[in-house]
């Protein structure tokens, strides 16, 4: 007479998991992508200052003295501080305050970069923010050292800021991967240029300060 294997416990464990949970979610693994930006930079993002200046106006504050007077602006401001999307970098002549839709369109710049890598099956990184509102003062202070810095800024309107597409933060140093600069910029325009489209923002390409200039529109 025959008698029928017996099934381990464990065995009839795993399967039970397996068929109780078919869509968990499996970790990324693979090759890296190919990365390449279809565009030109200079040409991609070349939105005129003026353009910047009436989304600041319609959208933004009135400028303001000080950071003081920034946190009773005649909108609420938001403070942006470094979280697990972007890093904001030591201001030297801007303070860490947007206006809420700013602040959104910051938070998704971020978001979607990381998402694009993850999609690229490239290593994590964060884009750096070097330069956000700026009060009256900031604005008198760049004029002594900088000639070609502007009274009427977009800047002043806490609708404004600048990341860099030079400096980038990896978010594990233990992952042997590195993507160089070059490649993150790419990641970041592709990003940058679909929210352009969405009519979400105005981005100048600053070759010379090594960044991208942007305003939010909505």
């Amino acid at each position: 007479m025959k008698t029928t294997p017996k099934v381990p416990l464990l065995f009839i464990f795993i399967c039970s998991v397996l068929i109780a949970f078919p869509s968990c979610k499996k970790q990324q693994w693979g090759e890296l992508k190919r990365i390449w930006y279809n565009g030109s930079y200079n040409r991609d993002f070349n939105d005129l200052n003026k353009l910047h200046l009436e989304a600041a106006k319609e959208l933004g504050i009135d400028p303001v003295s000080s950071r003081e007077e920034a946190e009773h602006a005649s909108r609420k401001m938001k403070e942006i501080k470094t979280n697990k999307y972007y890093e904001v970098e030591k201001l030297t002549h801007s303070i860490p305050y947007l206006v809420p839709e700013a602040a959104k369109l910051l938070e998704d710049i971020g978001k979607n970069f990381q998402d694009t890598l993850y999609n690229h099956n490239a290593s994590l990184y964060k884009v750096k923010v070097t330069s956000v509102t700026r009060t009256v003062e900031n604005i008198q202070g760049l004029q002594k050292t900088n000639i070609n810095s502007s009274e009427n800024s977009a800047h002043l309107y806490g609708t404004t800021f600048d990341i860099s597409w030079v400096r980038y933060t990896k978010i594990d140093e233990k992952d042997t991967l590195d993507i160089d600069s070059e490649r993150l910029k790419m990641v970041l325009a592709m990003v940058l240029r679909d929210l352009q489209k969405e009519e979400r923002c105005y981005i100048k390409h600053e070759r010379k300060q090594g960044c991208f200039h942007i305003t939010v529109r909505k």
